[in-house]
């Protein structure tokens, strides 16, 4: 990496940095789990959601209220990133937030084919995309899946939704596919080759979670590559082949081949349940970004290692607060811990 790049990452590193230095630190989340409601309401208007709390106070209250304050921080955090940044790091910080139109456009669909009311879908939204906050409040009026995908006809991701015969799924599943094909495009455009060893990783893990998935409820080979997403760093396309044709048992004795498996050995004999493997693979993928980070400090590495733990220490929160609030035990409620 050349001298001029490291000049062009060294003041947006130095303002990650200090963000990152916020973070809940990981080994405070058992204490929080130790906490009642009230508490971790008080720890999260003590802590940097303050601002978002106050500001949310009016409007909502208990666990409705820290789940706005969360998505609302997040959003303004990445958004943030984006304001700071400029030239290069702009470009692919922007790519890669695009991740959060599509989980607006895809949660917005979903919320109108089922009926859901504004506040249940906006409840689930966050604003850091393109998409703004207020675009996506317009969007939530309108009554239909045609009318919202008619409304998103000047955006980039009106091609795939043009395309919507009724399947939602198949629609979701076009969007997820064109979110990562522009991302690789993105690094493939700047000649950014650590961008692209992180994108590509990130989709192997992405790939892994959905192969469990639909390993488990029986699908086809011809179905299962019809979801998968090209590109991967390790998993080419030919094993993905393999893999999609393999049963359950040897499918999941194939995946030693690859630096995934030592990840998730010793949890791999029990498939009733996939949250603890999705969640040694999303601790994982959290471990690779900091590692890599580590090595390439003035880079786009340490951004995306900042904006991945930053949505982990959101769901993580999240996670702890529906749980004690459905009285979930404890050992459940930490298996979904990415710590």
């Amino acid at each position: 990496m050349g001298a001029s790049n490291n000049v062009k990452y060294a003041y947006i590193v130095a303002r990650v940095r200090a963000m990152k230095s916020k973070l809940i630190p990981r080994d405070m989340y058992p204490k929080i789990l130790n906490m009642e409601i009230p508490e971790i309401t008080r720890f999260i208007e003590e802590s940097e959601y303050k601002k978002d709390v106050d500001e949310l106070a009016k409007k909502y209250k208990g666990t409705e209220l820290i789940e706005h304050a969360m998505s609302q921080n997040l959003a303004l955090t990445y958004r943030k990133l984006i304001e700071v940044s400029q030239n290069e790091a702009n470009f692919l910080i922007t790519e890669y937030l695009r991740f959060w139109d599509i989980w607006n456009i895809k949660t917005i669909l979903r919320g109108k084919f089922s009926g859901a009311s504004e506040e249940e879908i906006l409840e689930h939204l966050v604003a850091a995309g393109q998409l703004r906050y207020r675009d996506l409040v317009e969007l939530i009026k309108i009554g239909t899946v045609e009318g919202v995908i008619g409304a998103l006809s000047r955006t980039p991701y009106y091609p795939v939704l043009e395309g919507y015969k009724g399947d939602l799924a198949e629609i979701e599943n076009a969007l997820d596919k064109l979110y990562y094909a522009k991302r690789i495009e993105a690094a493939m455009q700047t000649g950014n080759k650590l961008f692209l060893k992180f994108l590509r990783t990130e989709t192997d893990l992405k790939n892994l979670k959905m192969l469990l998935r639909m390993k488990r409820a029986g699908m086809e080979r011809d179905e299962i590559m019809r979801q998968i997403i090209p590109g991967g760093m390790e998993i080419k396309e030919a094993d993905l082949n393999r893999l999609a044709s393999l049963p359950l048992g040897e499918f999941v004795r194939a995946l030693e081949e690859f630096s995934y498996w030592d990840a998730i050995a010793d949890v791999s004999s029990d498939l009733s349940s996939l949250i603890n493997i999705e969640t040694r693979l999303d601790k994982y993928g959290l471990e690779y970004a900091a590692r890599i980070s580590y090595y390439y400090p003035l880079s786009i590495l340490p951004i995306l290692d900042y904006i991945l733990s930053k949505k982990i220490e959101v769901d993580n929160l999240r996670i702890i607060v529906h749980g004690k609030e459905t009285k979930l035990p404890e050992e459940i409620i930490k298996a979904h811990l990415v710590m």
